[in-house]
C-alpha cells in the first residue's frame, strides 16, 4: 500500500507521467496505470481521507475475490488438508492438484494457499506447527507430583511423571517414576517406545542433566547414555534451548493435558506402590487419547493409526539395556579397576585414558569409539578378570606355565627330563618355586642340543642332585655322559696337573712352615 500511495503522490502532486512514476519506483509503466485506474473506478479523490487505512484502501482497489467466487466454487476439506500436511512429503501444491482433478472449477492455486491459511490462522498456536508423521517425539516431566504411600510406614514417597508426545498426531504417552535420574528416564524412554510400537526420527528432550550435560544452542552436549540409547535404538536426539519453550510446544501441551485430565482426576486417590500408580494412569491416558478433538475431527488415537504409527521405524530385536558411562585410566598391569574389581584391557593401553560402560551384566572399555574389551560384570572386590590375548607375550608365558605345561614340555624332551622336572616341583615348599626353576632349566636347555641335555638330566638324576646348577655343570663341563663331578679325588687330581707361576704348590706351604 505504500507504493500505491507514492503512485497516487507522484500523480496527482507532480504531474509526472507514468513512465517517470514507473522508474522512480522501481515497477513498471502498466502497473503504474493499473493502479490508477482501479483509483479511478473506486470513486476515491485525491488527496486521500487523513483516516483511510491501508486495509481500507486496500479492499477499495483490490475487492475480494472470494465474495464473488466463494458461492459457485466447492470449499475444500480443509481439516482433511491439514492432517495429510503431516505426512513426510506431502505439499499443499500436491494437495491442490488432487482437488482440482476433484473439482476443476475449484479455486486456483494462490487462492488455495491463501484460504488454507486463514483456515490454520483459527487453530491453536501449537496445531498451526507442522510436524511430519513419525518424525519428533517430544518428552517431559510433569510440574506436580504424586504421593505414593509406603505400605509399612505409611510415609509419603513423591512419583515423577514422565510424559511424551508425538509431534504428528498429538498421541500421548505418561507413566510415574520414581525420580528423574538416568535409570528411570532411560527406563520411561524404553517403556515409551513399546507402548508407541515403534521409534520416531527425532526425540526432543528438555535440559535436564539426565539428557543434556552441557546446554548450548547449537552444540549441546548429551548425556552418554542417553546418547548410547539413541544410537541403539537407531534415532538423534535435538534437545530444545534453554528457555524456549516453542522448541517444544507439543511437550508443553501435553504435559497440561496429563495434568488436566490425569494428575486431577486422581488428586482424591491413595496409592500404595508405583505400580498401582501406572495402572490408573494407563486407564485415563487411554481415554485421553480417544478424546475427540473440538477443532477439528478425529482423536489422538484415529490420527496416531493413521499418521504415526506407519511412519515409525520398527523396534530392535532387544529392548536397550540402561548402561552407565565412566572414564577410568589403565594401570601398568593393563587394568581398570570398577567397583573394587580389575578388568583387563589390551596391555598397549597401560597408563592410557578409556571408556567404561557398565550394565547390569557386563564390562565392555572403548578407546577413541572403539570396543578392546569385553567382559562379565561380577561384584567380587579385591580380584581380577584377565583375558589372555591383553597380556604381553612374556606374560603369557608366564601365564601358561602350569605345573601340567611344565611337565608336558620337558616330556618331549626325553623321560629323564620329565622325572627331572617331576622331583624339581614335588620337593619345592610351593609349585611356584618350583615351576621357576623349571622357566630356569627350560632357558638353559635352549643352549644345548635336546640329547646333550636329556643325559645331563639323566646324570643329575642318578647323582641324586636334581638341581639347575647340577645340570648346568654337567653341560658346561661336557660331563653329562657318566664322569663324576665334584668328588674328592676328583679334586686331587684336578690339583696335581695345575701349574702355573703364579699358584703356590705344596712345596711353599712346606718351607714356610720350616722357617
Amino acid at each position: 500500500m505504500r507504493k500505491i500511495r507514492d503512485v497516487l503522490r507522484l500523480h496527482f502532486d507532480r504531474g509526472l507521467p507514468n513512465k517517470m512514476v514507473g522508474k522512480c519506483l522501481a515497477i513498471s509503466p502498466a502497473t503504474v496505470h493499473e493502479y490508477l485506474t482501479r483509483f479511478r473506478q473506486a470513486n476515491l479523490s485525491w488527496p486521500l481521507p487523513a483516516d483511510l487505512d491501508d486495509t481500507t484502501l486496500e479492499r477499495a482497489l483490490f475487492p475480494d475475490a472470494r465474495t464473488r467466487t466463494t458461492g459457485s466454487r466447492t470449499e475444500p476439506d480443509w481439516a482433511t488438508i491439514h492432517r495429510e500436511l503431516r505426512r513426510k512429503g506431502v505439499t499443499l501444491a500436491l494437495l491442490w492438484n488432487e482437488y482440482l482433478s476433484a473439482h476443476p472449477d475449484g479455486y486456483q492455486y494462490s487462492h488455495f494457499c491463501e484460504r488454507y491459511r486463514q483456515y490454520a490462522a483459527k487453530l491453536d498456536l501449537t496445531m498451526r506447527q507442522t510436524h511430519r508423521a513419525g518424525e519428533r517425539l517430544f518428552v517431559d516431566y510433569c510440574g506436580p507430583t504424586v504421593d505414593v504411600l509406603d505400605a509399612q510406614t505409611g510415609q509419603p514417597r513423591a512419583a515423577q511423571i514422565f510424559v511424551a508426545v508425538l509431534g504428528a498426531s498429538g498421541y500421548t504417552y505418561a507413566e510415574a517414576t520414581w525420580s528423574q535420574q538416568i535409570p528411570d528416564w532411560i527406563g520411561a524412554h524404553v517403556r515409551c517406545f513399546q507402548f508407541l510400537g515403534g521409534i520416531p526420527s527425532l526425540i526432543v528432550p528438555d535440559n535436564l542433566k539426565s539428557a543434556v550435560t552441557r546446554p548450548h544452542r547449537d552444540m549441546p552436549r548429551l548425556n552418554a547414555t542417553y546418547r548410547d540409547m539413541a544410537v541403539h535404538y537407531g534415532t538423534a536426539v535435538l534437545p530444545a534451548r534453554v528457555r524456549k519453550p516453542r522448541d517444544k510446544a507439543k511437550a508443553e501441551q501435553g504435559v497440561q493435558l496429563v495434568e488436566r485430565w490425569i494428575l486431577a482426576a486422581l488428586r482424591h486417590q491413595t496409592f500404595l506402590s508405583l505400580r498401582e500408580l501406572n495402572a490408573a494412569i494407563r486407564r485415563l491416558l487411554d481415554t485421553l487419547n480417544r478424546r475427540p478433538f473440538r477443532k477439528m475431527p478425529g482423536s489422538r488415537l484415529e490420527l496416531f493409526l493413521g499418521l504415526d504409527r506407519p511412519a515409525l521405524a520398527p523396534l530392535p530385536a532387544h529392548p536397550y539395556e540402561c548402561a552407565e558411562w565412566i572414564k577410568a585410566r589403565a594401570g601398568s598391569d593393563y587394568h581398570v579397576s570398577i567397583e573394587g574389581h580389575a578388568y583387563s584391557v589390551p596391555h598397549v593401553l597401560a597408563h592410557r585414558e578409556v571408556e567404561v560402560r557398565l550394565t547390569a551384566r557386563m564390562v565392555e572399555v572403548l578407546h577413541g569409539g572403539r570396543r578392546v574389551a569385553c567382559h562379565p560384570r561380577t561384584l567380587a572386590p579385591g580380584k581380577a578378570t584377565t583375558l589372555r590375548e591383553h597380556m604381553p607375550a612374556h606374560h603369557q608365558f608366564h601365564h601358561d606355565w602350569t605345573p601340567d605345561t611344565a611337565l608336558l614340555w620337558a616330556e618331549s624332551l626325553g623321560s629323564a627330563t620329565r622325572k627331572l622336572f617331576e622331583k624339581i616341583i614335588s620337593s619345592a615348599p610351593h609349585p611356584e618355586i618350583g615351576l621357576r626353576k623349571c622357566r630356569a632349566l627350560r632357558k638353559l636347555a635352549a643352549l644345548y642340543p635336546v640329547e646333550r641335555f636329556e643325559a645331563a638330566s639323566n646324570r643329575a638324576l642318578e647323582l641324586h642332585r636334581p638341581t639347575y646348577r647340577v645340570v648346568q655343570n654337567l653341560l658346561v663341563h661336557g660331563r653329562e655322559q657318566g664322569q663324576t663331578l665334584n668328588t674328592a679325588a676328583d679334586q686331587d687330581q684336578r690339583r696335581q696337573h695345575v701349574t702355573h707361576e703364579n699358584v703356590r704348590g705344596p712345596e711353599y706351604f712346606e718351607v714356610a712352615t720350616h722357617a
